[in-house]
């Protein structure tokens, strides 16, 4: 692949083969041939109909994948060479993002607000920073759910308590969800807290050993077995988050 530079814009001319079948669509060369019209270029756009046609234009250029994206003559490459050749990012999926810790916070914190409001009439009310915790508990446990036996093993590499009892690790996506769909709720606090303190505590403890006693560079279960946030501070907050409110909800219904 040659550099950008050697294929100056001014052609604006790509070619694009991508493969279009009755029972598929490479969604890849949809997004290639939107990627070139929007970068100005010219695209004509060559269809793929059979899979015997794709294995012999594969062996042909000697490429294992399609889309492939041909610009002044030169084999450009699929849809992530593309965006390099345009200037573009393109994202690691194996580097650290705190892309989904972020987008979940900021969700459920919409959700609290939207609630308040509907409720009371106000977005802004002590309710509403409950709702926050509890409906952050709750997605947090949705997404460790999504596949309880992935969580499970990430959990077993810092949990002090899973490393004891294994079945914890599949428990505690569980104990979180019951925990935060009560505190939502507003019931049945003589449960919900105990279950709050107890895995909030141990959390801490665990995360506080591994990153900052163990000095270990873990990825976090905290967002589900299939994420790249780093283990340390997201978990730790989850996790005081979840003391916090069961400690505020105690003094409120016992104090």
């Amino acid at each position: 692949m040659s550099d950008m530079s050697n294929h100056p814009k001014a052609s604006k001319k790509a070619v694009l083969h991508r493969m279009v079948m009755p029972h598929h669509i490479c969604p890849y060369g949809l997004k290639a041939r939107h990627l070139l019209e929007r970068a100005g270029y010219e695209v004509e756009d060559h269809h793929l109909t059979t899979r015997q046609e794709t294995d012999a234009f594969k062996a042909l250029h000697g490429v294992a994948t399609t889309p492939q994206v041909f610009i002044g003559g030169e084999r450009i490459g699929g849809y992530d060479d593309l965006r390099r050749f345009l200037g573009k990012r393109v994202a690691d999926p194996k580097a650290t993002s705190y892309r989904p810790v972020i987008a979940l916070f900021a969700m459920t914190a919409l959700m609290a607000l939207a609630a308040s409001h509907a409720a009371t009439g106000s977005a802004l009310t002590m309710r509403a920073g409950e709702w926050f915790v509890g409906f952050s508990m709750i997605v947090l446990a949705l997404l460790k759910l999504q596949n309880v036996e992935t969580f499970a093993t990430m959990f077993l590499n810092y949990d002090l308590l899973a490393k004891r009892w294994v079945p914890y690790g599949y428990v505690y996506p569980f104990a979180e969800g019951l925990a935060g769909v009560l505190m939502v709720a507003g019931v049945a606090t003589w449960l919900s807290v105990p279950i709050a303190l107890f895995i909030g505590t141990v959390g801490v403890v665990s995360v506080f050993k591994a990153v900052y006693v163990d000095r270990r560079e873990l990825k976090c279960a905290c967002v589900g077995g299939s994420s790249n946030v780093p283990l340390g501070f997201v978990s730790l907050t989850e996790n005081l988050m979840m003391i916090a409110m069961a400690v505020w909800m105690a003094v409120g219904a016992f104090g």
